[in-house]
């Protein structure tokens, strides 16, 4: 199951508390105050791991709680600080605060951190307050509580080139073709349920990732069909491959739907470069003439037959080199 938002409850660890204490032994007479501080409370940070895929484990466990400090000690001892806890998300995940709508963070590459709840500090023991007027102070701080606070987690897929189109375009049995990617292919309306990348080779030491997300229809970007949700795995691509069936009796008029959902969703997202892949070119009608867009390379291809699918990854890679 792909999750891609999830809603986590965060708690760093309390201060631990300063204590009052006094030296005494038998042959130092006035030994004066020795009370320790308390520990410093565990923090909470949020790590970046290539090797996790979906938001689904914060379904279950949405709540985190870091370690208090331990309290301070006689003989000017410190209590230990608490253990950080470090919450472990996919590549592609945006931190924010649920409450005032705040990015903390984008965490795009492997091992970004970012601290979402600081510990508190622990209170300063009575040795600290030992004055010319007052030697025998009978007062030591609390701990500081640890910050508190509930995130929204939200994960956008990482992939170079973003597949586009409508319902049973074809995207998931090229994308099948083109990588080792499995999505489930038939014949009906939003096969893909969920997104799909597969890592698509260009030549031997060059290779790009392609992102499969579920068909756009028209109104997506008021919440029609399940374009909606997934229109945000692709604002991070570097490029659009727009797939129309050849089969479509409106190929222009489709296209021009799905720009205008793209600018609605996003005008960024809209003005991404962009390839026109017309698929199903085995089922073409007789006569079929190969439409032209302004400014955009188009060229026909057949996933099934494997065809035209070298001159289309040699324009997504040229696309993606110039945008880097």
């Amino acid at each position: 199951m792909f999750i891609d938002s999830a809603r986590i409850h965060v708690k760093a660890g309390d201060g631990g508390n300063g204590v009052i204490s006094f030296r005494r032994e038998k042959y130092v007479p006035k030994g004066g105050p020795d009370g320790g501080d308390g520990g410093r409370g565990g923090s909470v940070y949020i790590m970046a791991d290539r090797n996790l895929t979906t938001l689904l484990d914060f379904r279950y466990a949405p709540h985190y709680k870091a370690e208090r400090g331990a309290h301070g000690q006689g003989s000017h001892k410190s209590g230990a600080s608490g253990r950080d806890i470090f919450i472990k998300v996919p590549c592609g995940t945006l931190v924010k605060d649920a409450d005032t709508g705040e990015v903390i963070a984008d965490l795009i590459e492997h091992g970004a951190t970012v601290l979402v709840a600081q510990g508190g500090r622990g209170g300063r023991g009575n040795q600290h307050f030992a004055t010319p007027t007052n030697r025998a102070p009978r007062y030591a701080e609390p701990g500081q509580p640890g910050q508190e606070r509930t995130l929204e987690l939200e994960l956008k897929l990482l992939a170079d080139v973003g597949l586009v189109g409508f319902p049973n375009a074809g995207k998931s049995t090229l994308i099948s073709v083109l990588s080792a990617a499995k999505p489930k292919i038939a014949d009906y309306p939003f096969t893909t349920l969920e997104p799909h990348l597969g890592i698509v080779r260009y030549q031997d030491d060059k290779s790009f990732v392609m992102a499969d997300i579920p068909g756009i229809i028209e109104g997506a970007a008021e919440g029609k069909g399940l374009g909606l949700k997934f229109l945000k795995h692709i604002e991070r691509t570097k490029v659009l491959a727009i797939l129309l069936p050849a089969n479509s009796p409106n190929l222009k008029g489709e296209y021009n739907i799905l720009i205008h959902e793209l600018k609605k969703f996003s005008p960024a997202l809209a003005e991404k470069p962009r390839v026109v892949a017309i698929s199903k070119m085995d089922i073409a009608p007789e006569g079929f003439a190969l439409p032209k867009f302004r400014s955009v390379k188009v060229v026909p291809i057949s996933s099934v037959k494997q065809q035209g699918l070298d001159v289309l990854k040699r324009l997504l890679w040229e696309k993606i080199s110039e945008s880097t």
